[in-house]
């Protein structure tokens, strides 16, 4: 019995002691190869950074970098093992449709942001709206879009969910339009009321001249008699250009003795006999 005890440790020690090196090598080969694979990450997103790459590309480009550095160090760590890369391929190959089942919301996220770095429907710095959520584009990843509401919310998307979608981008183009609607009283002259807004429009050098602004009685409403103000700006005075006029207008309509009408409704009552 102890014969055969000592023939079988004497078997199992090399073998342990070969798999342990194997396995120690393993552990050290992961370990650096993650920290290689996160130091080419950070060199290859600063060489894009000085090569003067869109900031929307460098990301991706970096997310890229490190999981290709990681798929090469487990081809090198099953090298250890003494599986051939062929054999992995083939292996790869037939549990392809399953994996691709079991992961096809992965996948899908991974392709849909290739095509938004192939189509870029938007960058990084833009104010955009997808998937339902408004706001400043922060990271377009290899999985995800980061975004930063006005009120500085992150909100992670996944691209599946934003690319084959609607997307409004708001900061796409140079200039846009301020769309206002403005009522005065059926009792105010409409020549003061609409020479007034125009000189306020005049008076902010935020307006464009080009196009020229556009300023109309849109409808007779029940209370009010509605003008359209329409004055163009550069895209990032928008929002201020929209605040000052509305407040401007108000205060020069009223200086001008026009009347901005709360709503209000006539009613008319007709007193008569009741017949027997």
């Amino acid at each position: 019995m102890s014969e055969t005890l000592q023939n079988i440790s004497e078997s199992l020690l090399p073998m342990a002691a070969s798999w342990g090196l194997q396995v120690i090598g393993a552990i050290v080969l992961l370990i650096i190869g993650r920290s290689v694979a996160r130091m080419l990450r950070r060199m290859s997103m600063r060489g894009l950074e000085k090569a003067g790459t869109d900031a929307t590309l460098i990301p991706f480009f970096g997310g890229l970098v490190y999981y290709l550095t990681i798929a090469v160090v487990l081809i090198a760590v099953l090298g250890l093992f003494g599986i051939e890369t062929t054999s992995l391929v083939a292996v790869l190959g037939a549990a392809g449709l399953a994996v691709g089942l079991a992961l096809q919301g992965t996948l899908s996220n991974f392709s849909s942001g290739v095509m938004l770095m192939v189509f870029r429907p938007f960058r990084i710095g833009q104010f955009v709206e997808v998937a339902g959520v408004k706001g400043t584009v922060r990271e377009v990843g290899i999985f995800t879009t980061l975004l930063a509401t006005p009120d500085n919310v992150q909100i992670t998307v996944p691209n599946s969910a934003i690319y084959g979608a609607i997307i409004i981008n708001y900061s796409a183009e140079d200039t846009r339009r301020n769309d206002l609607v403005i009522g005065v009283s059926y009792g105010d002259d409409l020549k003061t009321a609409e020479e007034t807004m125009r000189r306020v429009l005049s008076a902010d050098p935020r307006v464009l001249k080009e196009p020229e602004a556009q300023i109309a009685v849109s409808e007779l409403g029940d209370s009010s008699v509605n003008f359209v103000v329409r004055p163009w700006c550069r895209s990032e005075d928008y929002w201020p250009l929209r605040f000052d006029l509305t407040r401007r207008i108000k205060e020069e309509l009223e200086a001008s003795g026009c009347s901005i009408p709360f709503p209000q409704r006539d009613i008319h009552v007709i007193n008569g006999a009741a017949n027997d």
